[in-house]
């Protein structure tokens, strides 16, 4: 896993509604049904290839993003044995395995406002009933790519490459203002 040691905080010139999540260690595997079930059940969790679909216990998160991808997620001091685990399960098998924790941050975005907030800047419906908990889907805020997993009914846990991190803040920090918080 890359060194993040020196990651650079948030900017605090401008208030803003999310809170940067501790650094984490991220993996990017891309495989068959098979390949998906094994990485995810070695890791702890529960399989399954419903779309849009996520599994979390203790840090530990697998989230679908497309019938031959899922984005892992474990605390950064869990790196090395996520890829032994990793290792271990998946021997023999054909599949592609991209440590991408240097390329991303996490923010949390939580608060009786939050669905409000994120679309005023997200395409997607984000009512209970339309993106319910521990749903997961690549999606756009503002003009930034994002990972977006709702992890409680008002909690929002929003990936976002490292680089679009300063932006991504300040289109909220605006957002928050037009909404009245």
């Amino acid at each position: 896993m890359a060194d993040l040691s020196g990651a650079r905080a948030l900017p605090t010139i401008v208030p803003s509604p999310a809170r940067l999540l501790p650094l984490a260690a991220r993996y990017s595997l891309r495989g068959q049904p098979p390949v998906l079930a094994a990485a995810v059940q070695a890791l702890g969790l529960s399989y399954t290839d419903k779309a849009a679909c996520s599994a979390s216990h203790e840090g530990r998160a697998a989230l679908w993003m497309g019938p031959d991808e899922q984005l892992l997620l474990a605390p950064a001091a869990a790196a090395t044995e996520i890829e032994e685990l990793l290792g271990t399960a998946l021997s023999g098998m054909a599949y592609s395995l991209v440590d991408i924790s240097h390329r991303q941050v996490a923010l949390e975005i939580s608060g009786p406002q939050a669905e409000a907030l994120l679309c005023v800047g997200c395409p997607l419906d984000l009512d209970i009933e339309a993106f319910p908990v521990g749903m997961a889907t690549r999606t756009v805020l503002g003009k930034a790519s994002i990972v977006l997993w709702r992890i409680g009914p008002q909690v929002f846990h929003v990936e976002v490459w490292r680089s679009f991190t300063d932006y991504l803040t300040r289109f909220l920090a605006e957002a928050a203002r037009e909404l009245g918080g």
